[in-house]
């Protein structure tokens, strides 16, 4: 891994993560000062990491002393549309935990992302642990396809074997709410379930619900952050 540059601050600094056997993918790391935690943030299938959706998450999170490393899976990183493998995909995640490691040995490493990315974070956990991973943070994970409900996709999350939060939308059409409430009770009180009322998988809010997506994200983020907080307190 490499440094290639830097970016404007919200963004974060310019780096280059190397896949064994793949090449390379783009990163963004956003250390805010005196960070208290940091995450490894894979993006979901339909975007890449300097999605607003993306530069948002990362950006909130540094406002609440977590750094972030995003990266692009290598399906992104080509401009293909279709996601990669499963495990073309693990095999990114466990470059950017390993590079995460390097930029901020000292911080206590979860990993996760958005819909795409965090299932494919928790499936790598769940195939052989991340080295120095102490949590998972899930946002929009994506139980099932849309207008498919199941939940077969839940299968490899016990084997995680970590703590992990799920944070999403009850009107979430990737991951109906009867199903993932009873997934996540079927995990045990190694995950917790945090819902935004009414929003979607991009965590957007009709206008009659009375609030913003800026505040359901804001909402969102302080529970991951505080998450964050007392999962590394346990380890300490």
């Amino acid at each position: 891994m490499g440094g290639s540059g830097r970016g404007s601050v919200s963004e974060g600094e310019a780096v280059r993560i190397e896949i064994d056997g793949q090449g390379t993918v783009s990163g963004l790391w956003l250390a805010p000062p005196g960070a208290t935690a940091v995450l490894v943030l894979a993006h979901g299938a339909g975007a890449g990491m300097t999605h607003r959706g993306m530069a948002s998450l990362a950006a909130g999170l540094a406002a609440r002393g977590v750094a972030t490393l995003r990266f692009q899976f290598p399906f992104m990183e080509r401009g293909s549309r279709k996601p990669d493998p499963p495990a073309t995909a693990q095999a990114a995640v466990r470059a950017a935990v390993a590079a995460t490691g390097r930029l901020a040995p000292a911080l206590p490493l979860f990993a996760g992302g958005r819909s795409f990315g965090g299932r494919m974070t928790a499936y790598a956990q769940a195939e052989a642990p991340l080295p120095g991973v102490v949590g998972l943070a899930l946002f929009a994970f994506p139980l099932h396809p849309a207008g498919k409900p199941g939940i077969a996709r839940a299968s490899p999350l016990a084997a995680v074997g970590l703590p992990m939060l799920f944070l999403q939308g009850t009107a979430d059409d990737l991951a109906r709410l009867d199903l993932l409430q009873a997934t996540v009770a079927g995990l045990g009180p190694r995950a917790t379930l945090e819902l935004a009322d009414g929003a979607d998988h991009d965590f957007h809010v009709p206008k009659r619900s009375g609030r913003n997506d800026a505040e359901v994200l804001s909402s969102l983020l302080d529970v991951a952050a505080a998450w964050m907080t007392t999962q590394a307190s346990a380890r300490a």
